[in-house]
């Protein structure tokens, strides 16, 4: 009897957290993506304005559900003294969004360092990245292909997991629903890392 009041106690009140990192250079949309991603998701949340949000230094947090899935969203500053901080995170996290500002050709290859060391990286070893190509909706961005082409020689780095290259918007939110519900079909079907259990009372 326990054990069947257990399971449905677990049913109703237990979701599957799941730990994403929103990583990529400064100023390419990371903060504007996690907002939208709360208005979207979250029933009542009430965004802050797009408009004022500033440089993120440090790290922002959010979280939204999607089904059994519990998304939390650390959201890490990425100016290039503290990328040196990202690998603390590494071991804890079940899923990468990278997001590229495709609107800055000047910067694509820092993005791409930045990128490269993310992958190479063995505390990330099978874990899912979304790489968001940001700001489709400027005129004189880069297409996907531009940005996959730029990125090609990282491909053979990326190994056996999980990763999908994928436009967006965050600041009319055109994309950011698909990459989420992306993001949660991979981290639910991975079973290199489990998810932690909580409570959703």
């Amino acid at each position: 009897m326990y054990t069947l009041l257990s399971g449905l106690y677990k049913y109703m009140f237990q979701k599957d957290e799941y730990c994403v990192l929103i990583l990529g250079l400064d100023n390419a949309g990371k903060t504007t993506f996690l907002e939208q991603s709360k208005t979207r998701f979250n029933k009542n949340y009430k965004g802050m304005s797009l408009s004022k949000i500033t440089t993120t230094v440090g790290l922002n947090i959010g979280t939204v559900d999607v089904g059994k899935a519990r998304l939390m969203f650390w959201d890490l500053g990425g100016q290039e003294e503290l990328q040196s901080l990202w690998d603390k995170y590494y071991a804890e996290c079940h899923g990468v969004i990278y997001v590229i500002d495709s609107t800055d050709e000047e910067r694509l290859s820092e993005s791409k360092q930045a990128f490269e060391k993310m992958i190479t990286s063995e505390a990330l070893d099978g874990v899912p990245i979304l790489v968001l190509a940001n700001k489709q909706d400027v005129e004189t961005r880069l297409s996907i292909p531009d940005i996959k082409t730029a990125f090609s020689d990282c491909a053979s780095k990326i190994g056996r997991r999980d990763c999908l290259t994928q436009a967006c918007s965050a600041l009319t939110g055109k994309g950011v629903r698909e990459g989420i519900e992306w993001m949660v079909k991979c981290v639910v079907r991975n079973v290199h890392r489990p998810p932690r259990q909580r409570d959703i009372t």
